[in-house]
């Protein structure tokens, strides 16, 4: 094979027939971005990886359980020949040739007429790289892009109209690295970002200097801005034309008021675009080491707001019933409150004895967590110092170590 560099081409596979020989990892691996592409696939082999044959099942792609046979590329666009055999990729990729089909060869990149590029994705923008004999540097490279595009770090300006709306992103429990790609796309194009307390702070030292950064300032019981306030804020900004992003701690819908807001602009008439964040009821207790559900010791787990007692009249929580539960209870916002929860709990029939948990900013570096029996949790609490954020676990999960 001569030294020209390969040229590089989108193939439009959509609707076209695709053959692929071979069901092992390097077909798992393909399969995926050629099914998204909406090519017709045929897939010829003896046998295939579980995830292979899941495709098949599920009608994504045509199986022929059968080896290679002279004539199986006609009318093909395209073909990826990874057999374990290399006298069969090689009799392929000939019938390749002769029928002029772009063919990528796993075993033999030299002999192929086309190769695979390390591919990655970004908002609509599809990144393909090709450092002919390093598949590894192509990879990094890609990698490198595509997190440029995703974090904002490589301008790359968008030269289409950008339409006013407001995006409510999660921005996870307090770890800057648990956003979403989505949410840390979105917040670095925006123009205003209105913020939390709980959101991810360390986030916000990364917008460029144009960016306008709003302090919702919502912190208990003390000085707030009110939520008829926040709802104005993201009105005025959107109708100005701006891209604002409202960025909240956990997930937007998860005691966030997120429908709140999203409601208040749909009835503005400001688009919404909801971007759903990794919810602290889940990731606080899983990086202190608590399973919130374990074979054999939860097979339930139930997320509760305790930011009113058990005998305020406005609690929505039946407690009864969650005493009743053998899962797992996962508690927001109740730390100020935890005794009158475990007293409740367990006058209900929760035992005293279940174990309990508290983890105080979880996922930052200022974690802290407390275990204590049900009866005693609230006593161990207030002897810590522990303060809110924090998320109180309940349950034999508690106990679960790795």
């Amino acid at each position: 094979m001569s030294d020209h560099p390969a040229y590089p081409v989108g193939l439009r596979l959509a609707g076209r027939r695709v053959v692929v020989l071979g069901g092992g990892t390097v077909a798992q691996r393909r399969l995926p971005s050629l099914l998204a592409a909406g090519a017709d696939v045929l897939l010829i082999a003896p046998a295939v990886t579980p995830s292979v044959q899941a495709m098949a099942e599920a009608g994504e792609l045509r199986w022929e359980r059968r080896g290679y046979r002279a004539g199986d590329l006609t009318d093909a666009w395209y073909a990826l020949v990874a057999t374990d055999d290399p006298a069969v990729n090689a009799a392929a990729s000939a019938e390749a040739d002769e029928r002029r089909v772009w063919c990528v060869r796993s075993d033999n990149a030299e002999a192929a007429t086309a190769w695979t590029p390390a591919t990655g994705h970004s908002d609509g923008v599809t990144v393909a790289v090709l450092t002919g004999r390093d598949p590894r540097r192509s990879a990094a490279v890609r990698d490198a892009v595509v997190e440029g595009l995703r974090d904002g770090s490589l301008g790359a300006p968008r030269h289409r109209d950008r339409l006013p709306g407001v995006a409510l992103v999660g921005g996870g429990p307090g770890d800057p690295d648990l956003i979403t790609v989505r949410g840390r796309r979105l917040l670095a194009e925006a123009d205003v970002v209105i913020a939390d307390r709980l959101g991810p702070r360390d986030l916000l030292g990364e917008l460029p200097p144009h960016t306008e950064v709003v302090d919702a300032a919502k912190i208990p019981y003390g000085r707030a801005m009110a939520q008829d306030a926040i709802n104005a804020a993201l009105i005025e900004h959107a109708r100005a034309g701006r891209r604002v992003v409202r960025l909240k701690g956990g997930d937007p819908f998860v005691f966030g008021r997120g429908m709140e807001e999203a409601s208040a602009l749909a009835a503005a008439g400001i688009p919404v675009t909801v971007v759903p964040g990794v919810t602290s009821a889940i990731a606080v207790p899983a990086v202190a080491g608590i399973p919130v559900t374990h074979r054999g010791v939860a097979h339930e787990f139930t997320v509760v707001s305790g930011h009113v007692a058990p005998d305020d009249p406005r609690s929505l929580v039946d407690w009864p019933a969650l005493a009743a539960l053998r899962g797992t209870l996962v508690l927001l916002m109740a730390v100020e409150r935890l005794g009158a929860i475990a007293d409740t709990l367990i006058r209900h029939g929760r035992p005293a004895a279940t174990p309990a948990a508290v983890v105080q900013e979880g996922t930052t570096p200022a974690e802290r967590r407390v275990d204590a029996p049900l009866s005693d949790i609230a006593r161990r609490v207030a002897e810590e110092g522990i303060r809110p954020p924090a998320i109180v676990v309940i349950g034999d999960v508690v106990g679960v170590t790795a």
